[in-house]
């Protein structure tokens, strides 16, 4: 069997997730041939490149299918959103089992099912990836509850799906990042001659690309922790990293 030496660079499979409207989508469609699956409606005001808005796991299928069969110009797949698509996937588990409700199945054995789907998605975007299309999934984020073991629980943004189907999607990527909007500390005065430290808005966007307790995110690459929310700014530190 063949050994493979040294590292090898492919096309990346990218997770961004943030707030609403903070410009994740901004941000995938300034990557250049760009083509957005949309699973939402965002994508239009951006003006890049895209299919219909899918209303069933079988629009987003023939989305993909297309990419993967038939001659195109496109270098980037987006999947905007993955929460968007968790319920379509929810919708394709109730259609099968003829349930109205994926909590029907009770035990947590419907969103079970809905992981097969996102597999199958997964193995998609895979197959492109193997035609030299680089991967942007991105999701909205949830302030949850993190019970650590070693640790007191405490809050922290997470990606805005199934914990499940969270996991598969982070395994997946090359690099999860948290978009946001930085901040600074400033001191302000108290009552009684003390001092108080509030948090403010810089204004200036950015990409977080190592997990805090804060935040999830992860990198495979040598790049900052922080970048600008911009897509040159992201293939300049991946390029400068390996």
């Amino acid at each position: 069997m063949e050994i493979i030496k040294g590292p090898q660079m492919r096309p990346p499979r990218i997770l961004l997730y943030g707030p609403p409207g903070v410009g994740k989508t901004t941000m995938a469609a300034g990557a250049p041939g760009c083509i957005i699956v949309q699973t939402e409606e965002g994508a239009d005001v951006v003006g890049a490149d895209r299919f219909p808005v899918a209303t069933s796991v079988a629009d987003v299928w023939a989305a993909l299918d297309q990419l993967e069969k038939e001659p195109h110009d496109y270098h980037v797949v987006t999947i905007d959103s993955l929460d968007w698509f968790e319920t379509l996937a929810w919708q394709e588990v109730c259609r099968a089992q003829k349930i109205a409700s994926i909590e029907e199945l009770g035990y947590g054995k419907g969103y079970v099912l809905a992981l097969d789907v996102f597999r199958s998605l997964l193995a998609k975007l895979t197959r492109l990836r193997d035609a030299g299309m680089v991967i942007i999934l991105i999701g909205h984020s949830a302030i949850r509850r993190f019970e650590a073991p070693d640790l007191a629980a405490y809050d922290r943004y997470e990606i805005k799906l199934h914990k499940k189907a969270s996991d598969l999607c982070i395994e997946f990527c090359d690099l999860v990042g948290f978009a946001t909007v930085a901040t600074k500390t400033k001191e302000e005065a108290g009552s009684f001659g003390q001092k108080k430290t509030k948090a403010v808005s810089t204004g200036a966007r950015v990409l977080r690309t190592a997990a805090r307790p804060s935040y999830i995110a992860k990198s495979r690459y040598q790049i900052p922790d922080e970048l600008p929310l911009e897509w040159e700014a992201l293939v300049s530190a991946i390029a400068g990293g390996n």
